[in-house]
């Protein structure tokens, strides 16, 4: 049978060029003479406003070739006898299995059916139709074309939605673990803008409606390059696409769909209103639109909760250095050194490889290390000179009295804190107080609070003692070092005493 090309309905009328992004198409047979035919024949075919880019392979080589110079390849039409009366089938045998192309739509073509029977193809290789090269008029080429090109979107939308829902599922513990409103509604827009594959420059903020417009902007969540925007601006100090486009929907207080933006305005209590900025490629159809307005809702929901929650935290942070001061005060220190040892903490259990959740817990927790002087007597705790052996044996109780003190709470923060206060006396060779732990034994965060305790007290004056100078102190840490100090901590804040410093220089007593 010949294996020439047969079109009895050809037509070559011009028909107006789509103007969007092609698909491509290859097309692999050895026959010169049918991929002119096959050209002509799809030149004008259109699917969903989107014309053809044709690629074309004399050879099942040559096919394997282009496959691997594109990567977006929406189908492949194969003739079956090239080089060899199977060459395509070792071509989608590649693409399958080597290449594991799962996306790609095959269509098989052949002259000579009998070389390889049809039944027996479409059961053995994964192809989305085998013909006849004498069946494929030009309307049966084009229905071929839009079913082949239909299935290869669809499995692109499902594919888009599985990586779209892999990027949300990976994202929930960072979207979970925000610790302000900006963390979340960012985390939570960027997976936004992988469902819907929109340009990655979005802008969602809160304005207070004003007369005199423009006003200032507070930023709730940023992508791409928006994300350089501060928490609070003017809306003077935006690009200007988006500045304009902003400022329309502030005027006409209602949402704008171009083909270049949307801007999504809605309203929000005491007067304030939300805005949505959001670049495109091309317009979004009802159900992104949709989509994005569930986002800009649901974020507006958790506003007030968030806030809430950062409210709730600083006013704990800020009791917690209040309490923490109240009892440096009260043995006549200053507050600043509360202040010096929760950052020199934090800092050393980065260095140490905390995460920045651990770290930030000793951070609010060190301040209360000392919570158990309150019940140590005036006379001892304020006394100038050295205690005497009955005075240094109830000054040595505080440790134990704040862990006790910190223990009747079953918050995780105040449970770090009874750690640090009952461990903070306890030394690396096990001679410290009140328990004698040694090494490993004392938590880390006592032995870091411990250090940075130390650290700070030697540089700064005391009722008992003027202020060492910082190579003295140095000089005494570095003794005490698998001796007082764990020893890789004490190598940390040689490490970082530059930043110690700048701790000190910035909360002086």
């Amino acid at each position: 049978m010949s294996d020439e090309l047969v079109f009895n309905d050809v037509q070559t009328e011009d028909v107006p060029i789509a103007t969007g992004e092609p698909w491509t198409v290859l097309v692999v047979d050895d026959e010169p003479d049918v991929h002119k035919v096959t050209e002509i024949v799809l030149r004008n075919f259109t699917f969903e406003g989107r014309p053809l880019h044709i690629i074309k392979a004399l050879s099942g080589e040559e096919g394997i070739q282009k496959l691997s110079e594109h990567d977006n390849i929406a189908v492949a039409l194969i003739d079956v006898v090239m080089e060899s009366d199977h060459a395509g089938l070792h071509l989608v045998e590649y693409i399958r299995k080597d290449k594991k192309n799962n996306r790609i739509r095959i269509v098989l073509r052949t002259g000579q059916p009998g070389q390889a029977p049809e039944e027996e193809v479409i059961q053995r290789y994964d192809i989305h139709d085998y013909k006849d090269k004498t069946e494929l008029t030009r309307t049966k080429l084009h229905t071929l074309l839009y079913s082949t090109l239909r299935s290869y979107r669809d499995i692109c939308t499902i594919e888009q939605q599985r990586d779209s829902l892999r990027l949300v599922l990976n994202a929930i513990t960072a979207v979970n673990e925000s610790s302000t409103l900006k963390r979340f509604a960012s985390a939570v827009l960027e997976q936004l803008i992988g469902l819907l594959h929109i340009r990655p420059n979005t802008l969602y903020c809160a304005v207070q409606t004003l007369e005199d417009m423009p006003g200032k902007l507070h930023i709730l969540a940023a992508t791409g390059n928006m994300t350089t925007l501060t928490d609070e601006i003017e809306l003077d100090a935006i690009p200007e696409a988006p500045r304009q486009a902003l400022t329309d929907a502030l005027v006409t207080q209602s949402s704008i769909h171009t083909q270049n933006y949307y801007v999504g305005y809605y309203t929000a209590p005491a007067g304030s209103s939300k805005l949505l900025y959001v670049e495109l490629t091309q317009e979004l159809d009802h159900d992104a639109r949709q989509l994005l307005e569930v986002y800009c809702a649901n974020v507006a929901a958790t506003y007030h909760t968030l806030v809430l929650k950062e409210d709730v935290e600083v006013t704990q942070r800020e009791l917690i250095y209040m309490l923490g001061e109240a009892v440096e005060k009260r043995s006549k220190e200053t507050g600043g050194h509360v202040k010096r040892v929760a950052l020199i903490s934090e800092l050393l259990a980065k260095a140490a490889g905390l995460s920045n959740s651990e770290a930030k817990y000793i951070k609010l927790a060190s301040p209360l290390h000392d919570l158990g002087k309150i019940a140590i007597p005036d006379n001892i705790l304020n006394k100038p000179g050295k205690l005497d052996a009955h005075e240094w044996a109830i000054m040595q109780t505080h440790a134990e009295l704040g862990e006790h003190m910190l223990q009747l709470s079953n918050k995780p923060l105040f449970n770090l804190a009874a750690i640090i206060a009952g461990q903070h006396h306890e030394k690396w060779d096990g001679s410290g107080y009140p328990r004698a732990l040694k090494g490993t034994d004392i938590h880390i965060a006592g032995r870091i609070t411990a250090l940075a305790d130390v650290f700070d007290a030697l540089n700064n004056s005391r009722c008992y003692k003027p202020a060492w100078p910082l190579e003295q102190t140095l000089e005494l840490i570095q003794n005490q070092k698998g001796k007082h100090f764990d020893p890789s901590l004490v190598d940390l804040l040689f490490l970082h005493l530059d930043k110690i410093q700048e701790i000190c220089l910035e909360y002086p007593d």
